[in-house]
């Protein structure tokens, strides 16, 4: 048997929306897919949202107190066809072969359901934008400051479209009832399909002005300030979801959500592949002839590397948990440092003269007057 949207979220059945909203970010705090370790994390948070949505709507609230969560669960999947019966679009509203849930409430109950049904709440739109960071901050996690352009609630008519003192009627076309009916014989039988009405919108009111400043659409145009956190471990081309920050919604529904889809900046020491991280390393001759100690940068500032003695120009080293944070896992990737050997471009007479001996001693012939370093460098 389903777990019952009120005990997911762990509220009794008299809580009201404010409570309801408290314990959902308690679990979304919990279980957030970008921030859980918890296996299972992805589905919970799905199933808290899905409650929450519910439970925070007072028809669908009404709707799942009478019928019970299977029964309810059952409408959903009628009704939702081709909507977010699958988690894609509005499991509430009108969908694929004009199924309508007050149509199956109305089957299960025989009736009573809320009077005027085009004029229930709808949820608004989600938005989309991007958001450029840097590798660091992608490392650490960071607090940004986003500027967006998004639609909102129109000040002047809060929304109505019309001004507050604009005479109003009925609306001949639905009666009132913000919706129309159309009944159809076909060899299968009567088939009624029922749909917004288009003169008034699904209001079932029709208001001689219009608001001058919305245009009668009810949202206005605005740049809104918004502070976005950034979790640890982000990568390129990954979005982030602010809820009730997009567009909003209609008849007195939610507002849709924001996506952020973020862009990491290259790093000019750095190359990130996944969770790890790889950087090229310069060393000299000589301490890849005889071995030493390098400092290596990291981004979390720098750490010492044993160079073995006899390294070749081009070698790899590997940098255990020093590198990205692991976005739904513990622990951090790995730092592999690949080392060049840098030949001199000039050297000094006692530096040359070692050199000399140096091939010598190797029984190399060389001719270090035309060329001697060029040899050495393409050898490396």
């Amino acid at each position: 048997m389903s777990q019952d949207f009120y005990e997911i979220l762990g509220v009794s059945r008299d809580a009201s929306e404010d409570e309801i909203q408290e314990a959902y970010r308690e679990k979304a705090r919990e279980f957030h897919p970008d921030v859980s370790d918890d296996p299972n994390a992805e589905e919970k948070f799905k199933k808290a949202k899905k409650a929450k949505e519910v439970l925070t709507d007072e028809e669908k609230r009404q709707m799942y107190d009478q019928m019970g969560h299977e029964r309810f669960e059952q409408a959903e999947k009628r009704g939702g066809a081709g909507g977010r019966g699958g988690m894609g679009g509005d499991p509430f509203g009108g969908g694929a072969g004009g199924f309508d849930m007050q149509d199956i409430f109305d089957q299960f109950f025989g009736g009573g359901g809320r009077r005027g049904g085009g004029n229930r709440p709808r949820q608004g739109q989600d938005l989309q934008t991007r958001l450029e960071i840097d590798l660091e901050e992608a490392y650490t996690g960071a607090t940004k400051q986003l500027t967006v352009t998004r639609p909102e609630t129109c000040d002047d008519c809060d929304g109505e479209g019309h001004p507050p003192g604009a005479d109003s009627q009925t609306c001949p076309e639905c009666n009132g009832q913000g919706q129309t009916t159309r009944v159809q014989q076909t060899p299968m039988g009567r088939v009624q399909q029922t749909a917004t009405c288009r003169r008034c919108e699904g209001e079932g009111t029709l208001y001689d002005e219009t608001c001058s400043t919305c245009g009668g659409n009810g949202t206005v145009q605005n740049e809104a300030s918004l502070e976005v956190e950034i979790p640890p471990g982000v990568e390129d081309g990954q979005s982030l979801r602010m809820e009730r920050e997009g567009a909003p919604g209609e008849r007195g529904g939610p507002n849709g959500d924001l996506l952020i889809q973020l862009s990491v900046r290259d790093h000019p020491d750095f190359e990130r592949e996944g969770d790890d991280l790889s950087h090229q390393h310069p060393i000299s001759f000589p301490q890849a002839v005889f071995g030493d100690t390098v400092s290596v940068p990291t981004l979390d500032g720098d750490v010492e590397m044993d160079i073995p003695s006899g390294t070749q120009s081009g070698e790899v080293f590997r940098l255990e948990g020093k590198g990205m944070p692991r976005l739904r896992r513990r622990g951090n990737g790995d730092l592999y440092v690949q080392v060049q050997v840098v030949t001199p471009d000039s050297l000094n007479d006692e530096q040359r003269e070692a050199l000399e001996q140096f091939a010598e001693a190797g029984g190399e012939e060389v001719d270090v007057e035309e060329g001697f370093f060029e040899k050495l460098k393409n050898s490396l």
